[in-house]
């Protein structure tokens, strides 16, 4: 999926848009990985390199990366952890809970960014359309991922996902493949995982 962040106007007759990272999630054999790049650009501009969009919620029970517009992703992790302190163990309730919210209020509504949770149970995909998904396993993996160069990096993953690499191993390949293909994500990766 491409995700496009703030519309940025430098002058009457352009904008720029900010192109925001690749995320990528893949559960197998027990153990869930999430991996993001840390690059932000601007146009044709790299702004920053190192972003770390990849966090641990929950007290480190869940796991979460996001791709879009950063103030907005902030402000999702600060919503997810409320939710998450309302229904604790519970992160589908949590999320569903949270894209009801997002979905319906006039404020949230317009935050621009897209969101892979997960914990030791259950692995997210979270819009602003109020998506609440999950992946379907294949080749004994469930694989995600979000961003510029999110396709790059679930076909790569995909490619992986039988082969005898564990889930923190294929993160980062599919993520070193995106960002040899992809020119909004780089190799600064920043990787967090759960074991079931």
């Amino acid at each position: 999926m491409h995700i496009q962040g703030s519309s940025y106007s430098q002058d009457a007759g352009r904008s720029e848009l900010f192109h925001a990272t690749t995320i990528l999630m893949v559960r197998k054999n027990g153990r869930v990985v999430i991996g993001g790049d840390g690059q932000v650009s601007l146009g044709q501009t790299v702004v920053k390199g190192n972003a770390r969009k990849v966090r641990r919620l929950a007290k480190g029970a869940v796991i979460g990366g996001f791709a879009g517009a950063t103030a907005d992703a902030f402000t999702l992790f600060e919503r997810l952890e409320a939710k998450l302190e309302q229904f604790p163990g519970q992160l589908m309730r949590a999320c569903v809970e949270l894209a009801k919210d997002w979905r319906t209020d006039r404020y949230l509504r317009r935050l621009e960014a897209m969101m892979l949770v997960a914990d030791k149970d259950v692995g997210l995909l979270l819009s602003g359309t109020g998506d609440v998904l999950e992946p379907e396993a294949r080749d004994g993996a469930s694989i995600m991922a979000i961003g510029s160069g999110g396709n790059f990096a679930l076909a790569a993953a995909r490619a992986l996902a039988d082969s005898d690499h564990d889930a923190e191993a294929i993160v980062r390949r599919a993520l070193a493949i995106a960002a040899d293909i992809c020119v909004y994500t780089n190799g600064n990766l920043v990787i967090e995982s759960i074991d079931a």
